[in-house]
């Protein structure tokens, strides 16, 4: 008889949750997924249900309330654990040992099935030894792993959606991100122009201060897209931005001087 795994996934966007569901259920007869959720809490309240059992657990690194590093905190974690993350650190693939392994985001299918693959083997070890030959997570070395040894990564690429498809825009092809009523635009080099679900004080957490910099409240804009800049009548600083948007930006009085240190690259 061919042995059934119960399958948990950790995912705060939706349509990734839903498309890695997908993935699961169409590829794999063996695997059934029995919970989805989106936060530390719901996670931590479904773990802690005796009604609840998850095999292996699919968790993304940052959920809409927190860390995965939270629930390894607060709940100790029998499962296989698969890593999704967003960012390519060498270091992550340390962890495809024992309870954990790692897929980096978009998820590519031969990786999902590696992972898979990886994880039945460990469960069957399990099953057939007297005793589990599971290590148990070491979270700050997970921690170390995942931030680069205690240095800060920052977002590569960003999972978009555009009607009823997702598309993946490399963080190197962004021009600039705006807010406007009550939503964040992402615009690329090329002009094309996305809604995304962060908000610009999310993403000045996600993207990189070297490239970046938060020019207003409104508008954060990367230093290649910076086609020019001039003394506007009102004594602000005029910024040209290519490709250009269908209103004026300006930098911040408040922000001026910080500017152009973060233009001259000091």
């Amino acid at each position: 008889m061919t042995p059934h795994y119960n399958v948990l996934i950790v995912e705060d966007e939706l349509p990734a949750q839903a498309n890695l569901r997908r993935a699961l259920e169409r590829r794999f007869d063996d695997l059934q997924v029995v919970g989805m959720q989106s936060s530390v809490r719901g996670t931590l309240e479904w773990l802690n249900n005796p009604a609840n059992h998850a095999d292996i657990i699919f968790m993304d690194v940052e959920l809409s309330d927190g860390m995965c590093f939270d629930i390894f905190n607060q709940y100790e974690v029998e499962a296989k654990v698969v890593i999704t993350t967003a960012y390519d650190n060498y270091a992550v693939r340390a962890f495809r040992i024992n309870s954990i392994d790692y897929l980096l985001k978009p998820i590519d299918p031969e990786e999902l099935a590696g992972a898979v693959e990886r994880c039945r083997q460990a469960l069957k070890s399990n099953r057939t030894s007297a005793k589990s030959d599971s290590q148990p997570i070491d979270i700050e070395a997970l921690k170390s792993a995942l931030t680069g040894g205690g240095e800060q990564t920052y977002r590569k690429r960003f999972v978009v959606r555009f009607g009823d498809r997702l598309s993946v825009i490399e963080t190197a092809q962004v021009a600039y991100f705006y807010a406007e009523d009550k939503s964040t635009h992402l615009v690329t080099s090329e002009g094309r122009r996305y809604i995304l679900d962060q908000s610009l004080d999310q993403l000045a957490e996600e993207i990189s201060p070297a490239d970046f910099f938060r020019i207003s409240r409104n508008c954060t804009v990367s230093v290649r897209a910076i086609g020019g800049i001039s003394r506007h009548p009102s004594n602000r600083l005029k910024v040209n931005l290519i490709p250009k948007p269908d209103f004026e930006v300006f930098v911040s009085r408040s922000r001026t001087n910080d500017f152009m240190v973060w233009l001259e690259g000091k």
